[in-house]
């Protein structure tokens, strides 16, 4: 039985990493995509690769930090398929940087990790209400945690848990349930990009950052994307509000 069958998603972010994996289980369990993103051209590759295996997809060019863009992205969607029944808001910038950040670090990583997210939610949000939906926000271990030099990140990702808590509240009336899920080291292009920066292989990264997890091993997209999954589908229906860790047992050291 496909889990969201008959549902529209919209997902930010989903030109790469978790977004492109979200993207592609939530098409194999059965959801119509609406893939946000900044990269054009990378959004547009998600898009074929989904309509090849026959799921049916749109791409919608997006700076989510743009309130413009943000409205645009909510309109276009309901436009093409009428309704908005989930909103995954994976879309962000990894900005790491301690007290040196500059403002021009600070503006980049707030307008788009938190005001962003806090934008698009607005605006598919008002087009949800009539029906109801679900909303998964990407927080991440780093909403929980201290990590070295990570202030500029970890402040948006605290926000994110808070704005997601705020949010699921503020919704509840209309049946929106709103969750995060909080992702621990995982191999996305970003880490993929810092492995060959350093010269790592896979079995380095594992002992350098998975050996902080209780499974010694860092994770993969599709692990993050089924928690994701579950969030957004019927199955937790009673569910709101809530994070659900995904990193290994870090955070339960």
């Amino acid at each position: 039985m496909l889990r969201l069958k008959d549902k529209i998603a919209l997902i930010t972010g989903a030109s790469s990493g978790i977004g492109r994996v979200t993207a592609d289980l939530f098409a194999q369990e059965g959801a119509t995509v609406v893939a946000a993103d900044l990269n054009a051209q990378a959004g547009e590759a998600v898009v074929t690769s989904l309509r090849e295996r026959n799921a049916t997809a749109h791409f919608i060019r997006t700076d989510i930090s743009q309130e413009n863009d943000a409205e645009r992205l909510a309109a276009e969607a309901v436009k093409v398929y009428g309704r908005i029944d989930i909103l995954i808001n994976s879309a962000a910038v990894f900005v790491l940087k301690g007290l040196e950040a500059t403002p021009q670090d600070w503006r980049l990583s707030l307008d788009v990790n938190v005001m962003g997210t806090a934008l698009v939610t607005k605006h598919v949000a008002e087009r949800m209400k009539q029906g109801g939906g679900a909303i998964v926000n990407l927080a991440s271990i780093s909403s929980f945690v201290a990590q070295p030099n990570f202030i500029t990140y970890s402040a948006t990702k605290g926000a994110i848990l808070q704005m997601t808590r705020n949010m699921a509240l503020d919704l509840a009336p209309y049946n929106i349930r709103v969750n995060a899920v909080c992702p621990g080291t995982i191999l996305t292009p970003t880490v993929e990009r810092y492995m060959a920066q350093q010269g790592m292989t896979l079995d380095q990264i594992n002992a350098a950052e998975g050996a902080k997890t209780f499974l010694k091993r860092i994770g993969q997209p599709r692990e993050v994307a089924h928690a994701i999954l579950f969030l957004a589908s019927d199955e937790a229906s009673y569910i709101t509000g809530a994070s659900l860790l995904v990193d290994g047992g870090y955070t339960a050291q």
